[in-house]
C-alpha cells in the first residue's frame, strides 16, 4: 500500500505527512503487516511535549507489544479516539483512517530530514 507523496519516516517505522501545522503520525505498512492484528492501542495525552524518539504509545498485536515513538519533537494536539475503539483500522488503512495522533512540530523541518517511502523501502527491505 503506497504512503502519501508526502509522508516521512522513521527507522523504526514511523510515519509522519510533512507540510502540515499539526502532522499525522502512524506506523507504515510494513510496520502493520508485521505485526498482525492490532488489538489494543494506547494513544498519548493531548497536550503532553514530547522529544524525538521518545516513546509516546502502544500498540498491541495478537503477536507482540511495541512502542510508537515520536517521530520528531514538538506537542500532541490531537489522538484518533476512532482508532482506539476500532483497532483493525491500523491494518487496513495504515496511511488514512489509521493514523494514531497528530503533533506540532517544534522544529517544522525535522519531519523533511526523515526518510521518504523510497529510501524507508530500501531500508525494511
Amino acid at each position: 500500500m503506497p504512503a502519501p507523496s508526502h509522508a516521512r519516516f522513521t527507522a523504526s517505522h514511523e510515519w509522519i505527512l510533512s507540510g502540515t501545522d499539526a502532522a499525522a503520525v502512524g506506523i507504515s505498512d510494513h510496520a502493520q503487516a508485521e505485526l498482525g492484528d492490532v488489538v489494543y492501542i494506547e494513544l498519548p495525552a493531548v497536550g503532553r511535549t514530547v522529544s524525538a524518539k521518545e516513546p509516546v504509545a502502544v500498540i498491541e498485536s495478537v503477536k507482540a507489544a511495541s512502542d510508537i515513538y515520536a517521530p520528531v519533537a514538538g506537542e500532541i494536539v490531537e489522538v484518533n479516539s476512532e482508532v482506539a475503539g476500532n483497532t483493525g483500522l491500523v491494518n487496513t488503512d495504515p496511511y488514512g483512517a489509521g493514523w494514531l495522533f497528530k503533533i506540532r512540530p517544534a522544529n517544522p523541518a525535522d519531519v523533511d530530514a526523515l526518510m521518504d517511502e523510497a529510501a524507508y523501502t530500501a531500508s525494511v527491505a
